[in-house]
């Protein structure tokens, strides 16, 4: 991943000065923050000193992600930590959650796979009263944040290379797995807004020549980690659905596609027979 360019030292607000709302959104619009005014309101909620507040507003200026600079995200009703260099939960996803829960109302053990913040693991926990939830991820900074982030509700987070990371006793258990895979094709990565393409882990964005070698590797994996009737779900783009749906039926799953086109949000999902 692209090291993130250095903050510049100057800032635009005098020290212990708690930076006025109309200052803090024209700084952050000169910047080309399209949301200033949704952003500066977020940025001085959250600042617990008039520092922090003008820290932030520079660090935003500079083009960090604004959830790394509040360090957290809003999705699906929870505030999720999102420390710098993790993957930032896109409201998008939220579509997957929700595909999952109509799916299997009544899950008990539940995987999220390339979990970055852990997020949809911690927006199934909060819905499934009690499930049994695991997390996994390559990055250990991705597999830190979880842990914080599902440490509410008694889940576990483990770092490893998809399914290697999981315990041996899940497998042929899990009614739910969820895998939020990396399926940007590696040539479009350097078209990604700065902000994905410098602060966030090329693991969690590039997905291979066509985008779909971690989907298929998970596709492939999933049968012997599902429960009879269990779901596997992720997301992908239009582009890739029917190549995705494909990957699915070739690993033995009955798949379909769940389209939301306000979020342009596209979530195969599998079920093992």
């Amino acid at each position: 991943m692209p090291s993130p360019a250095p903050f510049p030292p100057f800032s635009p607000f005098p020290p212990l000065f708690r930076p006025a709302p109309a200052a803090v959104v024209s700084v952050l619009r000169a910047a080309g923050c399209v949301f200033a005014e949704d952003e500066a309101e977020l940025i001085l909620a959250t600042a617990r000193t008039p520092e922090e507040a003008a820290g932030m507003v520079d660090r935003r200026a500079a083009g960090l992600p604004l959830e790394h600079v509040l360090g957290w995200a809003e999705f699906h009703g929870l505030r999720v930590t999102v420390e710098p260099g993790v993957f930032v939960p896109r409201r998008r996803t939220e579509f997957l959650v929700d595909q999952a829960l109509a799916a299997a109302p009544d899950a008990t053990v539940v995987v999220d796979l390339c979990c970055g913040s852990g997020a949809l693991g911690a927006a199934l926990a909060a819905a499934l009263d009690g499930a049994e939830v695991h997390a996994a991820d390559i990055d250990p900074a991705a597999v830190r944040c979880a842990r914080r982030n599902l440490a509410a509700s008694g889940g576990r987070a483990h770092q490893g290379d998809l399914y290697d990371a999981l315990p041996a006793g899940l497998r042929g258990r899990v009614d739910i797995l969820t895998a939020n895979v990396p399926y940007v094709p590696t040539a479009e990565v350097a078209l990604l807004p700065a902000e994905a393409r410098d602060h966030e882990p090329l693991a969690a964005l590039d997905g291979g020549a066509d985008g779909l070698d971690v989907l298929r590797r998970v596709a492939a994996g999933a049968p012997a980690w599902l429960a009879p009737g269990g779901f596997l779900l992720t997301e992908t783009s239009a582009r890739q659905a029917p190549a995705a749906v494909q990957a699915f039926s070739d690993a033995g799953l009955t798949a379909r596609l769940a389209v939301n086109e306000d979020l342009y949000a596209h979530v195969v999902i599998g079920v093992l027979p």
